[in-house]
This record gives C-alpha cells, structure tokens and sequence, in this order.
C-alpha cells in the first residue's frame, strides 16, 4: 500500500496560528518534508511547527526548491523533489509538505503536488493563515467590505498589471513587493495612495513591521501591501 501525501499550510510565522487539523497530521505522519532553497537552509516552516508539534520519530526530509532564472532548471528541480516524496509514498509513509502561510497562496507544494497527483497517488491539502490575512488582523483593518472587491496579485506583474487592477479593485493585496518598493513609494504617493497603503513586513517572524510605506526602510522578501482605496485609517 503506497502512503498518502499532505500539503501542509503552517500560517505566516506565529506557531500559535497553526491550524489543530495541520497539528494533528504533522503528528501523524511519516515523512515531514521541508521546501529549502539550497541544502543544509534553515527552514522557517519547521522553525514555525516545531514548537507546538510533537515531532520525534519523524523523518524531516529536506527537498530543494533552488531559485534559479532558468525554466528548465527550475522544472528539473520540482521533478526531483516530487521524485523524492514518491520514494517515501512508494514505501508506504505519509508524507506531509509544510510551506509557510496558506497552501493555495504562491506555494511551492503545487508545483510537485500535480506531478504527485497525475501518478495517482492519494493526496490531502490543508489550509493556512495568509500573512495579508494574518497582518490584517493585526492592524485592524478589514480586506474588503459590503460590496467591496479585492485582487491578490504579484508585484513582479509590473505597473501596467497594477494600473489595470487599480481601475476595477477597491482593495489590492500587493504580494513580493520587497524588491519593487523603490517604484512602489513614488507611483503610490503620485496616485495620492500612499497614506492608503498599509505595508506587513515578515507578519509574525523576528522584525515585524505592519504601518505606512515608508522611503528609506529595508522592506525583504516577506513584504507585502494592502492598497486600499478608500484608506484604511
């Protein structure tokens, strides 16, 4: 009998926002495979799940996700990590995949979780708390209201994709904007979206930053902006 693999979503960086349901099939399972972006990385999901989970007797199994510019490169990798997973499934362990916030939302699970999927084996996703969800909450502001309409999107799509977007969304959640706010700062303030844009910077990990967008401050991977158009003060 082959094993059954999981994709695990473990929230934005506060253990104590992992779901009982992850909790119970990380304790569960065989296998607890751990995305990294080269071997021997430290893993923030596992840092995340570990304190709140009983995890002795598992296996923790890194699998590589390398960031690399290259298509085939990149496709080569996933297909190693899925190989890698097929091998514990094939040996009958349950194998869970923990990727930091939710696992629909930019994971790297579904990029070896289609090829799991198309062999036939049995498969189980699980949700996590967004990081745009998770600051939110924390600043006390809401996504959306009455007949509001929010867009998730990607800065990397560049300013004619938020142009577009800004013409038909009331709220935009601005996802990997670290490396954009050189641009962001001076095309939200000329738009007069400045004082409406709410940044989260590494929600629930070590330098947290949840206020205004700021020129001059270090913004790293795990930057995010909520736009607001109607303000969110």
């Amino acid at each position: 009998m082959t094993g059954k693999l999981y994709g695990l979503g473990v929230g934005p960086g506060d253990p104590k926002l992992l779901t009982l349901k992850a909790k119970e099939i990380l304790e569960s399972v065989d296998v607890v495979a751990v995305p990294v972006k080269a071997p021997g990385e430290e893993s923030r999901a596992l840092n995340i799940v570990q304190p709140v989970t009983d995890l002795r007797g598992k296996e923790i199994m890194p699998v590589i996700f390398a960031m690399e510019h290259s298509v085939e490169k990149r496709q080569s990798c996933r297909k190693a990590a899925a190989e890698q997973i097929r091998e514990k499934l094939d040996s009958g362990k349950n194998v869970a995949m923990i990727v930091l916030g939710d696992i629909s939302v930019y994971s790297t699970y579904h990029q070896v979780y289609k090829y799991i999927r198309d062999k036939g084996y049995e498969t189980e996703t699980i949700p996590g708390i967004t990081s745009f969800s998770a600051g939110a909450a924390l600043a006390e502001i809401s996504l959306t209201e009455g007949n509001q309409n929010m867009l998730v999107m990607s800065s990397l799509k560049g300013v004619e994709a938020l142009v577009a977007a800004l013409a038909v969304c009331d709220n935009i959640v601005l996802m990997k904007a670290g490396s954009s706010m050189e641009y962001l700062i001076p095309f939200l303030e000329k738009r007069g979206l400045l004082e409406k844009t709410l940044v989260l910077g590494n929600v629930g990990m070590e330098n947290e930053y949840i206020g205004p967008a700021e020129a001059g401050r270090t913004y790293g991977y795990f930057t995010t902006l909520i736009i607001k158009k109607g303000g969110w003060l």
